[in-house]
């Protein structure tokens, strides 16, 4: 179901994701949200499972990016009629030019020829148009975490298919992949040889500083230092940036994922244990941070494993935006009620366990809060499952994108092609059924890409009061 835009001031036949207005995005925006937050959201969630049993609803290798055409290009990617499209190229030979199959027909360009056409309508084009997506000056990447721990709800394609739109809308995109089972990372065709080309090492590192703080204040009391094993030592050595892959799309790298990242599931604990002052809910944080992360991208999108582990603590304590996948079925909706139940009480008992001492020693006491958090209805079919969206929309309010992610043949062929909508040549399909599977990932990050201006747009108001 597709509601009207009032972030949006554009003509009706342009992509949603143009000409969103930042103050409006802001007045839609809404409180940020905090750990006590999630527990009225399952609390909600725990509503309309009673509502419905009472209604008596039942339980039931190496990659390329293919090449753009002209019709793509000025429909979907630069806001610019066709013919005027060729005009200015004819009048610019030293801009990409394209390519065709034939003598006269359709012209074909790579995404970063793309990207470099963008930049020089944004440089020599109308003032009035959005060739460029907005990013407030002096403003760090926003984290973007895409969680829940319900297998099946679309949580791996909906984070790809995020960063393919924030990339071809001309965002420099980090994706990095908290899950084991390594999905993300093959759709972005990673190779991932053990768990010191994942997150593992910026962890390790992160630990391993904190320990040495500790044996710091151990010297300076006279006691014997904590040891430093060997992959505390190597952990050291490692940036964020030397785990950095490329991938087939020249504005979205990759942080990849393998099966002995699980490990960290059982490394985590044990340093907790010898170092209980270790803040390792900051890791992920503080690591990206330090290495320049979020000057360096736009936006970087978190991939978390079906569960809720200390990967998954990790990249929700990092993120600012929250997504939570779900499909509109009583056993998909019970399940996301009892993951914000989760989030509530695993942050929460942080929170207090955090805030004894804090009190006692007279520090600022911590707080989770995340700028914005919504569930997302994904896989969706209309015929079907109408009358349960729309329960689950009354029940969760605005925690709801009004937005659903309608499931077509598009997406369907893409899934099995361990590949992105936006991947697919819409040649394969009659141009119908492309537009139509495309237009509900395109309405999916309109929806996403308001939130990001709303809270851009409230970040940088609080940065210019504080001046």
């Amino acid at each position: 179901m597709t509601r009207e835009n009032p972030a949006r001031d554009t003509a009706s036949d342009q992509p949603p994701y143009f000409n969103i207005s930042p103050d409006a995005a802001l007045r839609e925006l809404g409180a940020p949200v905090s750990t006590r937050d999630f527990a009225a959201i399952a609390a909600a969630c725990a509503r309309g499972r009673n509502d419905l049993a009472a209604q008596g609803l039942d339980e039931s290798g190496s990659r390329q990016l293919r090449l753009f055409s002209t019709w793509e290009i000025t429909r979907y990617l630069i806001p610019i009629a066709t013919q005027h499209f060729r005009r200015v190229l004819k009048a610019h030979p030293d801009l990409p030019q394209g390519r065709s199959d034939t003598a006269g027909g359709a012209k074909w360009f790579t995404l970063d020829e793309v990207l470099r056409l963008r930049a020089h309508f944004a440089a020599e084009g109308s003032r009035a148009k959005e060739y460029l997506p907005w990013r407030p000056k002096g403003q760090p990447a926003k984290i973007v975490a895409v969680a829940n721990f319900k297998g099946g709800v679309g949580k791996t394609s909906t984070c790809a298919h995020l960063a393919m739109s924030a990339a071809l809308d001309g965002y420099k995109v980090l994706v990095i992949d908290l899950d084991s089972q390594g999905s993300m990372t093959s759709i972005f065709g990673g190779k991932v040889a053990d768990e010191w080309q994942t997150v593992f090492p910026l962890l390790a590192r992160h630990y391993a500083r904190a320990l040495q703080e500790a044996n710091r204040a151990r010297a300076d009391r006279g006691e014997a230092p904590a040891p430093m094993d060997e992959t505390l030592m190597e952990a050291l050595k490692i940036t964020a940036p030397g785990l950095v892959q490329r991938t087939h799309w020249p504005n979205i790298d990759l942080i990849g994922a393998q099966l002995n990242l699980y490990w960290a599931e059982f490394q985590i604990p044990v340093w907790r244990m010898g170092l209980r002052g270790w803040k390792l809910w900051d890791a992920l944080t503080d690591s990206l941070a330090e290495d320049g992360m979020l000057d360096a991208y736009d936006l970087v999108f978190l991939d978390t494993p079906p569960a809720l582990g200390y990967l998954t603590i990790n990249g929700l304590a990092a993120s600012d935006i929250l997504l939570v996948p779900t499909g509109a079925s009583f056993l998909e909706f019970d399940s996301t009620g009892r993951f914000f139940d989760m989030l509530h009480t695993t942050f929460q008992s942080i929170e207090e366990g955090e805030n004894m001492a804090a009190r006692a020693l007279g520090r600022t006491e911590l707080a989770f809060e995340w700028d914005a958090v919504r569930a997302i209805i994904t896989r969706y079919d209309g015929n079907q499952q109408a009358e349960m969206a729309g329960l689950m929309q009354g029940w969760l309010g605005r925690t709801l994108s009004p937005y659903r992610q309608d499931f077509t043949a598009l997406i369907g062929q893409a899934g099995e092609q361990v590949s992105g909508i936006y991947e697919a040549d819409y040649r394969d399909f009659n141009r119908e059924t492309y537009m139509r599977g495309r237009e509900t990932f395109d309405e999916t990050y309109a929806a996403f890409k308001r939130l990001l201006y709303g809270v851009w747009r409230q970040d940088e108001l609080r940065a210019g009061a504080g001046k």
